[in-house]
């Protein structure tokens, strides 16, 4: 049984139907085309044989992972773990080591998932990340989700910093049939969080979601700005942020896991949300995401139709680069 099945009433997720789960399972697999097309079609012929298992075999799995953005350290932590995995069960061939390759990338992409995040009301979730990840698209992805399983959502348009952002949240909002509390740009993103304070206090929604400025480690005005928003945030609301949810973009590859790690110590970041996923023929992005970062990744963006959001599941993501 996959986690699409197993992670009902997780934080703010509703139960979904078998065909919701079945859709999801097919949303990523469609997405990870190019993935499976590239690199990982090579990794998967690579373990089609019944040959036995050579140091050549081990070398060329090296390569491949590194230039499908896993990462250095990941690649060697997946090779090391799949060797001993294969020694352990006495595995011969090299169609028998794939089983066992993929048992260990599910394990590092399950490492860190699994965490239980209250059920409140209003269900606060702030969303960071770089200008271009995709955060606004995301954001409204979201909502329509949460709106789609029965959730009133209250929308933020908490970056006030970047040209035109408020009226793209605004725009997105409206396909999503959610309402948004915004104060136009230059505004102080601190006052439109507590008006957006205000609003959940009077309307009662399941979720609000805040919407922040896109930023680097560089930009310390921006970054002392989040912890600002924050604190307003846990003044009204002790335990909020319930989900502080970091949005990387598959396509910058390492420099999307550079990105992330700016994040760690200011947003104090719970879970990942990896958008254009079909847009990379790289999909181990999520393998150095789930090592380096050490935080679960929650949601794959697997298009760019307001419907394109999947709930990450390892099992799934795997089989689907191997399929």
């Amino acid at each position: 049984m996959s986690i699409f099945k197993r992670m009902f009433g997780r934080g703010q997720d509703a139960p979904r139907s078998e065909e919701e789960a079945a859709e999801e399972e097919r949303q990523v697999a469609q997405s990870l085309e190019k993935s499976r097309q590239g690199v990982f079609g090579r990794i998967a012929q690579m373990f089609r044989s019944d040959d036995p298992i050579s140091d050549e075999l081990w070398d060329e799995l090296e390569e491949a992972l590194i230039q499908a953005d896993v990462g250095l350290e990941t690649t060697l932590y997946l090779v090391n773990r799949t060797k001993d995995r294969c020694n352990r069960y006495g595995t011969k061939s090299a169609r028998e080591a794939r089983d066992m390759l993929k048992a260990e990338m599910i394990s590092v992409l399950q490492e860190h998932a699994g965490k239980h995040v209250p059920t409140v009301k209003p269900f606060v979730v702030l969303v960071v990340g770089v200008n271009g990840a995709g955060k606004t698209t995301l954001i409204a992805k979201l909502a329509n989700r949460y709106r789609r399983f029965g959730k009133q959502v209250l929308l933020a348009a908490g970056d006030t910093f970047r040209a035109a952002a408020t009226e793209q949240l605004e725009t997105w909002a409206e396909r999503a049939g959610v309402p948004v509390v915004a104060m136009g740009q230059g505004a102080d993103a601190a006052a439109v969080v507590y008006k957006a304070l205000d609003a959940a206090e009077e309307q009662q929604p399941d979720v609000l979601i805040i919407d922040t400025a896109g930023r680097l480690h560089a930009k310390f005005n921006l970054m002392q700005e989040l912890e600002k928003m924050k604190n307003i945030i846990q003044r009204r609301l002790p335990d909020a942020p319930h989900e502080v949810l970091l949005v990387i973009d598959a396509t910058t590859g390492q420099n999307g896991v550079l990105q992330a790690k700016a994040f760690l110590k200011s947003a104090a970041v719970t879970d990942v949300a990896v958008t254009k996923m079909d847009g990379t023929a790289k999909g181990g992005i999520a393998f150095a995401i789930a090592q380096d970062i050490q935080r679960p990744i929650r949601y794959i963006g697997t298009g760019e139709k307001i419907d394109d959001l999947a709930m990450f599941d390892s099992q799934v993501f795997v089989d689907a680069l191997f399929a």
